[in-house]
């Protein structure tokens, strides 16, 4: 099986109003940005695209821009926000008006959930989450009986995201994926979501090695700096300047959307 090429416009023209969207990457480091930047400009200036469910291990910059953008319903992640940097400030302020629906994660049962998925099965089984209360703030998460012991467990149920996006060091023709070593847990969604989107810096003949085999992966989208300003290791480094800019100007709708405006045309004019 060979992923599929494809434009970044015809990638973000993908995602529907309603789907759980996965992001890849951890905290500033690798993240989809171009992909994001366009499923926004897609959603203001053609369809708009509401409603959404947003996973990530960690969540960033990139998250940010689409719950700053009302693009997002529910968020589903083990932290949110931009390490040294600050607060995320748009998470944070609609979480603090009670406009954001919060699922309750943590490394464990996002982990738990799509080791579940991969494993074709309703949940996993785990001691995580036990004699703490955690279970009070998500009744989804039920615990079970371990037969063999009599140990209560708790039952993480499986995740299966819609549509799983993914930022590469590189790519083959065929989709075989190279992601480096800070891989967070772009290989597990790979092997979890309906939908495998990776938009990659660069894209060669062939690779030697890869993380993820093309199999796994749907669309393959050729994509320069695609994860400014969050980093691309080795390849880049975090745009500081970048970001402290977004955390200096933005606080509210109104900030956001101006800095929006001015960040949505300047992409366009460097590209």
């Amino acid at each position: 099986m060979v992923a599929q090429r494809i434009s970044l416009d015809e990638a973000a023209s993908l995602v529907p109003s309603g789907v759980m969207l996965a992001l890849g990457g951890m905290t500033l480091y690798r993240r989809p940005v171009a992909f994001v930047r366009q499923l926004i400009y897609q959603a203001r200036h053609r369809s708009p695209i509401e409603g959404l469910t947003l996973l990530a291990f960690t969540a960033g910059f990139e998250s940010d821009l689409l719950v700053g953008a009302r693009m997002v319903e529910t968020v589903r992640t083990c932290y949110f926000g931009f390490e040294i940097f600050g607060f995320a400030p748009m998470f944070t302020y609609y979480a603090h008006q009670g406009l954001l629906k919060i699922v309750e994660e943590t490394e464990a049962s996002i982990a738990f959930g799509l080791r579940a998925q991969m494993a074709g099965v309703g949940f996993m089984p785990s001691l995580a989450w036990i004699g703490t209360d955690l279970p009070k703030l998500r009744p989804d998460v039920k615990t079970v009986i371990d037969p063999y012991t009599g140990e209560e467990l708790t039952a993480f149920p499986a995740i299966e995201p819609d549509i799983a996006v993914l930022h590469a060091l590189r790519a083959d023709r065929d989709g075989n994926v190279l992601i480096g070593k800070n891989k967070g847990i772009d290989e597990e969604l790979a092997l979890t979501a309906k939908t495998v989107i990776v938009t990659t810096e660069e894209i060669v003949p062939e690779l030697k090695e890869a993380d993820i085999a093309a199999p796994f992966v749907d669309y393959l989208v050729h994509t320069p700096l695609g994860a400014k300003p969050t980093s691309c290791h080795p390849l880049y480094p975090v745009d500081g300047s970048g970001l402290l800019e977004y955390v200096s100007r933005v606080s509210d709708p109104p900030s956001f959307e101006r800095y929006l405006e001015r960040w949505l045309r300047r992409c366009s004019n460097e590209l």
